[in-house]
């Protein structure tokens, strides 16, 4: 049971990495049905950063620079808030903190459609919170997904550089988080272990969710994006 669940979250892991992000934040919720969600976050991190990897590759010429350049440093800071202050942060209520900002932007993003806005620039001040956000959500339970949706959705960027700065934010913030899990020993030598032998599966997810992002209708991926929102909600 435990490795047909590992197997299932990271098919989800790889198909977030392939473009679809918000997906990915299902993958700690599978796993946790059968061990603790702080090693489950533990053993999936590994598998995070492979997928990176291949992600990478795929959107190396589909990415905003500007988001990039905003996002990284905010979510720097939340990393290491979350380090921080790993000894007193109640996951739960983290759950619900993302819960709650994934309900937000979807009663946001709904009065911005009535009103017909036009899209929002990539603003320093936005950026610098909800990526510090993201940052910190993503560190306690790998869900920085809703926050980071907040700041970059209503930029309504291009379904390819999207998914492109989508993959290359997360996986530097992956790759950010690293160290501070080897060292609260959540990421370990066995981790890594696991990480290799479910590596063949994270990378076929990979491949997947690319080929789904290209294939979908922008109108129809963002609406897929947006109600994985709702979804996030109704976990929490």
């Amino acid at each position: 049971g435990c490795w047909v669940r590992a197997g299932v979250a990271t098919l989800v892991v790889g198909s977030a990495k392939g473009g679809l992000p918000l997906i990915g934040t299902l993958a700690v919720p599978l796993m946790a049905l059968q061990i603790s969600p702080v090693v489950a976050a533990g053993l999936l991190l590994p598998i995070y950063i492979i997928s990176d990897m291949y992600g990478l590759w795929i959107y190396r010429k589909s990415f905003d620079r500007r988001n990039i350049a905003i996002l990284v440093p905010a979510a720097a800071i939340g990393i290491i808030f979350g380090w921080a202050t790993a000894s007193v942060t109640n996951e739960d209520v983290v759950t619900i903190l993302v819960g709650l900002i994934g309900l937000a932007y979807c009663i946001d993003a709904f009065l911005k459609a009535r009103r017909n806005l036009p899209p929002r620039s990539a603003d320093v001040p936005r950026g610098i919170f909800w990526g510090a956000i993201a940052g910190f959500t993503s560190f306690v339970s790998h869900s920085g997904a809703p926050p980071y949706q907040m700041y970059v959705l209503p930029q309504r960027l291009e379904k390819m550089v999207y998914a492109g700065t989508s993959t290359i934010v997360f996986a530097i913030i992956n790759l950010l988080k690293l160290p501070p899990y080897w060292f609260l020993g959540q990421v370990n030598l066995g981790s890594l272990e696991i990480a290799a032998m479910l590596t063949p599966l994270a990378l076929a997810g990979a491949y997947l969710g690319f080929r789904l992002t290209k294939i979908l209708p922008e109108k129809l991926f963002f609406r897929l994006v947006e109600q994985a929102d709702v979804v996030m909600e109704n976990m929490s």
